[in-house]
């Protein structure tokens, strides 16, 4: 309870008033600054493009785990702009750490136009329609014993209502071998990105198109990504829906 009040608190925070820089050079307050380290791994601000972000959007970032995407997209979309952090509530209770940096970041002044929240699993709800949901690498998780054994069709359709009308549904997630389905959803923490493209578009998604920018077709789809021999070097999807 006393971690959902730390969340809506930080929610609440005026926007910045500080300079906003996108480029790679250092500034004054180096908070801004890109992670360029990251970005070199990631691919942040090329994928952020593919989706067509820009200044003055609204996103929401679904489980935004260790905050580098928000803070990717919050210097994108600018003061004008908003990035909604939505932690669904069974992963959330999982992974307390990471729920813990991320409402520090939402308070910094540096970060003004970021939110922060607690929700059922269930829902997907901003303070206003938005221009993109982006999530990556946890779409595997929705259907998983500890997120409730949900059906992904409610994930589709609470993301489908949440975006405005040509708004942008980016998916992010680890590749499992072709045919498998949601075999390997809990076990090797993968999915097959053919059953992606049918749950997503069933729920009246148009797909748009990948970027192959995270592909790596020597990545071993038998091994669980969190084995030592994969970690990192993934072969992960990245696909993006419209809503019409």
């Amino acid at each position: 309870m006393r971690l959902a009040i730390a969340l809506l608190a930080a929610a609440s925070l005026a926007g910045c008033t500080k300079g906003w820089d996108t480029s790679n050079t250092a500034t004054a307050d180096t908070k801004l600054a890109r992670d360029t380290a990251t970005d070199a791994r990631r691919h942040g601000p090329e994928i952020a493009a593919f989706a067509g972000l820009k200044a003055g959007d609204k996103v929401i970032d679904w489980i935004p785990g260790g905050g580098y995407w928000t803070r990717t997209f919050s210097r994108i979309v600018g003061p004008s702009g908003h990035v909604y952090g939505i932690w669904a509530k069974p992963y959330a209770q999982e992974a307390g750490t990471d729920v813990r940096n991320y409402t520090a970041l939402a308070a910094d002044p540096a970060f003004g136009n970021i939110s922060a929240s607690i929700q059922p699993a269930t829902e997907l709800k901003a303070a206003e329609p938005v221009d993109l949901v982006f999530t990556s690498q946890n779409y595997h998780d929705y259907a998983d014993k500890f997120m409730g054994s949900l059906d992904p069709a409610i994930l589709n359709k609470a993301a489908f209502a949440a975006l405005k009308p040509g708004g942008i549904f980016l998916i992010i997630d680890h590749a499992a071998a072709a045919g498998s389905g949601m075999r390997d959803t809990d076990t090797l923490h993968r999915i097959d990105p053919d059953i992606v493209k049918k749950q997503v578009t069933a729920a009246g998604f148009t797909f748009v198109g990948e970027s192959r920018l995270l592909a790596n077709p020597a990545d071993d789809k038998t091994k669980a990504v969190f084995d030592k021999s994969v970690r990192g070097k993934t072969d992960q999807f990245i696909y993006k829906f419209k809503k019409p």
